[in-house]
Formats: structure tokens, C-alpha cells, sequence
């Protein structure tokens, strides 16, 4: 009987042993922070710890990303709150009036915590895990009073495929035991690096803009949720100690006090942790929250308090490295350490606070909705010419869970146009977009919309201007009176075949979907033409740059339904018309006619090149317009097989150890039998003053004296005089040139350096600033006149073929709506 009840015992321990949760040393086979872990075995780690407490955790995948990687979620709270998440989500939405209907009981905080943004920043998914297992830990009574409070979101991983392309690199090249030389190969992260997603976006300042898949379907779940609190966990340069807030300015004017008052809060919280551990740390420096398109600022315009932490390691970390000057080796397990504390801490201040965390969210977006600050109360779209970037920008509405509609009548009404801010009498049409700010989320709407951002301090991070009306090249005004909107429904675009097939079909070129209509025909070896000037048939005026499909030259296609059929897929309205007789302009047989050929295309990357203006080129080819693009090492350049490329793209980067004069010999050789080059921001340097190339820089004959009782303590700011981290500013363009076909009368960029280029004596001057082309965003006093009379897009013709210089990128972050359309004339025209 003894022996009996001894093994019933023993089962019975050996099933506890079995059931309970395993640490991440026991899990790994490693202890946490000796060894990067993998992706895959992060995720499988979180999964094994959901299987054993289901009621306690629940794991949602919100999506892939562009390389197959599971994107998942952990919400982990007390049985009670798992078992009515849902019932939680839709009160706390009710609460908020983001959904219809009264909450019937009220919610608890909801923190959403983000790890590893940035891939190389591999503290944080490893970090996740330890957190994860401690909030689950029912003999941590610190995490258990956590989850009875609040409901946690845990994001292990926002950026997998750049996590993972670190830490591939990272395992195949470390030592048995980490070398922690500074100058060691494990401490020499390759070209890209693996801060990037797949395409080379930086998703850390991708939220309000969304350009991205992974963005697009993390913010998808997040309106879903709406977080009170929202946490991004990064790192920064190895020499550097720890930051965690209060944030240093410029703050956002309408970051609310009670988000000041917490970012302070969390600080106090933090610093308990690092001050009884000794670990450095600052605060108020470097890290603002201005700049709308954050980690932490999006959140915040959201309602929420958004905070970022900082860890010092980064990329060259690695597993662990010497640190002369601060007398230490910083280790990965030391790192981890570290982000563990904070976010406990973020975790503890929200308890501290949970009802006036949930009292202030709902506050904020109650007076949102009842009454917006603000001057402007409704928001107008001109849409008649601009139906199709209309319907583009009302996407991009919904996926940031805005509500608007049309006017649905004609209306006059006294507005501000939101790129020029002058007052005007407007006549609002029918189907003009309309967008009232009596909604709970227009202060992200106003601060998305603001022409001008208030900015308190010079010395700031990013991008300091992001108007929309700027960005998506509209007619936007605002109105200080309220107005209802109507239902919109984007027209439905639909080209049946004609009962007779016409001479030609003609379509507009002012749209992104255009040059991917384009693409698609060029794909489908259908022959397209251009025309180079206006012109006007069947009492209809064409713009320069429209597109003639005629039949002739495509009498082997299934002509009239292939080209319908591509042009209803991409929204675009075609026009029949039967002969190329026009009644002003260019017949289509004439000289203006252009025919466009389907380009090989090949983009240079690697070692030296801006691993983001790559990708914003990559990105555009394959996600924006569908179209191949070919990818070569630029140490390669000599041994391309120059005869069967047509396009060659010089994405912004450091030429010099690439460009050699023989490769200048066989550039301009090739330029001269037919190809065209496209050089891009600094890659310019390597082509300035150059034997056969036209640009020069602007002579100076005024250099400013340096002062030399400037402060010493001053240097930063004096840095930043110099600067331009993402200004507004119209470009005077030659609407009559190829390279501006389609852009709005009005074109505006956002200039990030200064380049000080001559206008081209020899060639043609596109695009170029005057005197008055600043329009908003910090521009330094030492920069500002070099902005000034200085040229941003020139062409200059070289025997058969085209170089183009830009030198400002129109595909920056996928933002700019015009450049898109600027980059699509470059490559096709």
C-alpha cells in the first residue's frame, strides 16, 4: 500500500515538474543573454508558455511579414480578464466612442509593449522572453498583482526579418567565446545591417505614414485596441549608457499635460531600478517627441502615453564588448538586465495610475469628439482631377481609423488653403472629401494635417514638416466652421470593350496607379506612347504626359481586352477614341509622340550606399508599381553587360571608392548610346565638375567668419544651424519637361541636406528652389541661404541618352505622393 502511494507521488511530482512553465535557460538549452536567440525559437518559446497557461494568455498572429514571418501578439492578464477579453476591448472602445453603444462595465489599462522595431537592436526579443515568463510567474507577486489589473500586449518582435538577418549574420561569424575587441568581425555588422525590415524602411518612423506590410497590419490590431500606454523598446550606439524618460524636447504642442506628467512619472519608476543597481543612465536628451510618426509620438497623438527606451549596444554589441572608458564589458545578459527593469517599471507607474490612466484616455477623446482644439473644425478635399489620389489618400483614412465622407452638396464657405495659408471664399463640390474634426481621433488628425508644427527647440531627431496637403500634393483647406459629411464611396472604375475597337485609348498620367497601369502594359509588351504636349481631341483636353495605346503596333495582342482589362484593375478611366486627328496640340503621329519601351532597370546597392534610399527604390519597384528592377553590388559596376541595360539608378550614398575615371569613360559611353543614368543626393559628388558632365557647384564669393568666442556648451545647437532634418519646401518646376509630367501644379519636398548645385548651363533645370521656396519644418540660420536659387531636378542630354540628377530622392519613406509620380517619368520617359 506504501509502495502504492509512493508511486502515485511520484507521478503525481513528475506531472508538476512536466506542467510548469519552463524559464528561458531551461527552454534554450542556454542561459538568456550567452546567445542570440532565433526567431522562430523566440515565437515557439511564447507559444509553449500560452499552451500551459491558456487562461492567462492568449497568443494573436496579426500578420506576416514580406519574408513569411509570423507577426504575434501576447495578451497575458488574470483568468478573469483572458476569459472576457473581448467584452473588454469593445467597452474600452465604447468608452472612447470608437464604437457604437455604451460600455456596460469599465476597463481595466491596457498596455501594449514593443520589442525590437529596429532588427540589430536584438536585446529586446530577447529581453520579451524573460518578461513573458516573469509576467506568468505565480510566485512573482509583483507580475501577479500586474495582471489582475491591466490587460499587457506583447509584441516580441515588431521587425522579424530584420531581427533574424542580424542574428543569422551574428551566430555564423562569432567566436566560441565573444571577442570583445571593438574592431573584431563580430563587431563589423555588414551592408545593410539588420535595423531594416525587408525593403530597408526604418518601421520606427513608418506609423503614421504605413507604407509598410508590417506596419499596415500591426496598426490594423492596435485600432482594434487602442492602448492606454504604449512602450518601444530600442537600442543605440555600444558607448552609450541607458535612456528611458522624461523625454527631451521639442515636445509636440498638443502632447497633453497629463502625458507630460506621466512621461516624468515613468521616469521616477525607472530610476529606482538603475540608481539600486548602480547602472547609468540619462534623461531629457537626444530622444524628443515631436516628429508624428514614432513608436511613442503616434501612440500619444492616439490618446496614449508613448515612451521609448533606449539601450546602449546596437548592432556592434554583439554578445559582448569592450568598453574602455566606462572601465566594463557590456554583455548582452547585462543589456537584457536592463530592459527588463524598465519594463517592469512601466508596468509598475502604470498601476500607480490605473483609474486616471483610463479617466484621462477616455477624457482625451471625449473633448476630441465634442470639441476639438484647434482653429480648423472640418477639413476639405478638392477631388474633381484627383479621383484616383483621392481614393489612394481615403485609404490611407482608413487605415488610420479616421471618419469622413463628401460634402454632399455644393456649400461656400471661408477657408484657409492648407499649403499657402491664405484665406479664401471656396465653392465645395458634391464629391469633395470631407472631413469634420468632431471625431475621437482628430488630434491626430489636426497634428497630421498642420501645415506649419510649432517647434520649441532647434535641435530635434527627424523629419520637422509632414503636412498632408504637402505630402499627398492636394487642395486641402480648413474651415472653422463644422460640417457634416456625407457617405463616400470611391467611384468604380470599370472599361468595358467598345463594341468597335477604337483607333487608340487614351489615359490620364497624373496618378501612382497610372505609371503601374504603364508597367503593366509595358510587362504585357504592349506598345505605349506619350504625348509631350497638351492637346485636344473630341472637345476634350489631354495634359502633356497622357498615355496613347494605339492599335496599330499591337494588332498580335488580344488588344481591346487586355488593355481594358489592366486599366479597370488599376482604376484607371480610359477614352476610346476613333483617329489621331487632334483638333489642337500634336497629332499622333507626330514628332511629340514619344514612344515609352519597357526599361531594364538595375539599381545599385552594397557597401557605401544608403541601405534606405535603396529601399525606398526597391520598395517602389516591387510593391508600388510592380515592376522589375534588377539589383547589383556596385563593386560590380565594370563587369555589367552595359548593352542590355537601359536604366541605371544611383541610389544616394558615398561614391568614391566606387567610381573610378574608367568608370566615368564607360558610364558616359554608354549614356551616349541610348542609356539613361539616374544620380541621386550625394551619389552627385561623384559626377560633380567631371569632364562631360554638366554639373557644377554654385560659386561662392561670401564665406561667413567662423566665431571665435563661440561657447563651448553651445555646439550642439551651432550643429544644428547647419541643418535641415526634413524641411518643407516648394520646387519650382518646368512643367513642360517629361520629368514633370502628372505632378501637381504645385510640388513640394522635403529637403534633408544641402547640396549647393549651380543651375545646369548645359541641360535642362526641372525642378530648382527660389528665393521663396521654404514653406515649413527647422531650417538652420548656416543653411538657409544655401537653399536658396539652387538646383533639386535637372536632365542633361548626352548623345542618345539621359542623366538625371536628383538631388532630392522623390521615393524618400514612400511619403511623397508627386515624387512618385516624378520617379515614374525619370525611369519611363
Amino acid at each position: 500500500m506504501i509502495r502504492h502511494l509512493c508511486c502515485i507521488l511520484l507521478l503525481f511530482l513528475f506531472h508538476q515538474t512536466i506542467a510548469q512553465d519552463k524559464t528561458p535557460d531551461q527552454f534554450l538549452g542556454y542561459p538568456l543573454g550567452s546567445k542570440f536567440a532565433y526567431h522562430h525559437t523566440i515565437i515557439d518559446y511564447i507559444k509553449s508558455l500560452q499552451s500551459q497557461n491558456p487562461d492567462r494568455m492568449k497568443l494573436v498572429q496579426y500578420g506576416t511579414t514580406n519574408e513569411g514571418r509570423p507577426l504575434v501578439v501576447a495578451f497575458i492578464s488574470s483568468a478573469e480578464n483572458i476569459s472576457n477579453l473581448e467584452k473588454i476591448r469593445t467597452n474600452h472602445l465604447k468608452s472612447v466612442k470608437l464604437m457604437e453603444g455604451k460600455p456596460d462595465a469599465a476597463t481595466p489599462p491596457i498596455v501594449w509593449m514593443s520589442y525590437n522595431v529596429h532588427g540589430n537592436e536584438s536585446v529586446s526579443a530577447n529581453t520579451s522572453m524573460k518578461v513573458v515568463y516573469e509576467l506568468l510567474n505565480k510566485q512573482n507577486t509583483l507580475t501577479q498583482d500586474f495582471l489582475k489589473n491591466m490587460v499587457i500586449m506583447i509584441d516580441p518582435c515588431i521587425n522579424p526579418d530584420g531581427y533574424e538577418r542580424y542574428t543569422q549574420w551574428y551566430n555564423r561569424v562569432q567566436n566560441v567565446a565573444p571577442d570583445i575587441t571593438p574592431f573584431a568581425l563580430e563587431h563589423d555588422e555588414p551592408w545593410p545591417g539588420g535595423r531594416f525590415n525587408h525593403y530597408l524602411f526604418d518601421l520606427n518612423r513608418d506609423w503614421a505614414w504605413q507604407t509598410q506590410k508590417e506596419t499596415q497590419e500591426r496598426i490594423a490590431l492596435y485600432n482594434q485596441w487602442m492602448p492606454h500606454f504604449h512602450a518601444d523598446f530600442h537600442e543605440m550606439g555600444h558607448t552609450r549608457s541607458y535612456y528611458f524618460p522624461p523625454a527631451a524636447k521639442p515636445f509636440h504642442k498638443d502632447v497633453t499635460a497629463w502625458q507630460r506628467q506621466f512621461n516624468d512619472l515613468i521616469g521616477e519608476y525607472s530610476r529606482k531600478y538603475f540608481d539600486q543597481n548602480g547602472w547609468t543612465y540619462f534623461t531629457r536628451y537626444n530622444y524628443d517627441l515631436f516628429y508624428p510618426s514614432y513608436g511613442d509620438t503616434w501612440p500619444t497623438m492616439n490618446g496614449a502615453v508613448g515612451v521609448t527606451y533606449e539601450q546602449g549596444g546596437g548592432g556592434r554589441a554583439g554578445l559582448a564588448i569592450e568598453r574602455k572608458d566606462e572601465h566594463d564589458t557590456l554583455t548582452l545578459a547585462s543589456r537584457i538586465s536592463h530592459h527588463y527593469a524598465t519594463s517592469l517599471a512601466t508596468l509598475e507607474a502604470v498601476l500607480s495610475q490605473k483609474d486616471r490612466m483610463v479617466s484621462e484616455f477616455i477624457k482625451f477623446h471625449e473633448d476630441a469628439a465634442n470639441s476639438p482644439s484647434g482653429s480648423f473644425k472640418t477639413y476639405i478635399i478638392k477631388s474633381k482631377g484627383n479621383e484616383e489620389r483621392i481614393r489612394s489618400f481615403s485609404e490611407w483614412l482608413d487605415r488610420q481609423g479616421f471618419v469622413y465622407g463628401t460634402a454632399g452638396k455644393a456649400i461656400s464657405a471661408k477657408g484657409t488653403e492648407l499649403t499657402t495659408l491664405a484665406e479664401s471664399t471656396l465653392k465645395i463640390e458634391n464629391n469633395d472629401l470631407l472631413i469634420s474634426a468632431y471625431q475621437p481621433k482628430s488630434n491626430l488628425l489636426r497634428v497630421l494635417f498642420e501645415p506649419k508644427p510649432v517647434l520649441e527647440d532647434s535641435v530635434t531627431y527627424d523629419v520637422t514638416s509632414w503636412g498632408l496637403a504637402y505630402l499627398y500634393g492636394l487642395k486641402a483647406y480648413g474651415l472653422k466652421e463644422k460640417f457634416t459629411p456625407a457617405s463616400y464611396q470611391p467611384e468604380k472604375i470599370e472599361n468595358p470593350i467598345p463594341a468597335t475597337s477604337p483607333y487608340a485609348y487614351l489615359a490620364t498620367w497624373s496618378e501612382v496607379e497610372d505609371a503601374g497601369f504603364l508597367a503593366d502594359l509595358l510587362k504585357n509588351r504592349i506598345l505605349v506612347k506619350s504625348s509631350n504636349v497638351p492637346f485636344e481631341i473630341d472637345k476634350r483636353s489631354f495634359e502633356a504626359g497622357t498615355l496613347i495605346i494605339t492599335k496599330k503596333g499591337n494588332e498580335h495582342l488580344a488588344f481591346d481586352k487586355l488593355v481594358t482589362t489592366l486599366a479597370t484593375k488599376h482604376h484607371v478611366k480610359l477614352t476610346a477614341v476613333q483617329t489621331g486627328y487632334v483638333s489642337s496640340g500634336a497629332d499622333f503621329g507626330s514628332d511629340y509622340i514619344a514612344s515609352l519601351k519597357a526599361p531594364k532597370v538595375v539599381a545599385v546597392t552594397g557597401d557605401g550606399i544608403s541601405a534606405t534610399s535603396v529601399g525606398a527604390i526597391w520598395h517602389y519597384f516591387e510593391q508600388q508599381i510592380k515592376y522589375p528592377v534588377t539589383m547589383v553590388n556596385g563593386s560590380r559596376l565594370l563587369e555589367l553587360p552595359w548593352n542590355t541595360i537601359d536604366v541605371l539608378i544611383l541610389p544616394d550614398g558615398k561614391y568614391a571608392d566606387l567610381i573610378s575615371e574608367k568608370h566615368l569613360e564607360v558610364i558616359q559611353n554608354w549614356v551616349k548610346n541610348g542609356g539613361k543614368i539616374i544620380i541621386m543626393e550625394r551619389a552627385t559628388d561623384a559626377f560633380i565638375g567631371k569632364p562631360g558632365f554638366a554639373l557644377t557647384k554654385k560659386f561662392t564669393d561670401k564665406k561667413r567668419n567662423s566665431d571665435v568666442f563661440r561657447k563651448y556648451g553651445d555646439q550642439e545647437r551651432e550643429g544644428a544651424g547647419d541643418s535641415s532634418p526634413g524641411s518643407m519646401f516648394q520646387v519650382t518646376m518646368d512643367a513642360t519637361h517629361p520629368l514633370s509630367f502628372g505632378c501637381a501644379k504645385e510640388y513640394f519636398t522635403l529637403v534633408r541636406d544641402a547640396y549647393e548645385i549651380d543651375y545646369l548651363k548645359d541641360g535642362w533645370n526641372v525642378g530648382y528652389l527660389e528665393e521663396t521656396g521654404y514653406k515649413a519644418g527647422f531650417v538652420g540660420n548656416k543653411i538657409a541661404g544655401k537653399l536658396k536659387n539652387t538646383l533639386i531636378m535637372g536632365v542633361q542630354e548626352m548623345g542618345n541618352g539621359q542623366v538625371i540628377y536628383l538631388l532630392d530622392d522623390p521615393v524618400f519613406r514612400a511619403m511623397l505622393y508627386n515624387g512618385k509620380i516624378l520617379f515614374s517619368n525619370a525611369v519611363f520617359r
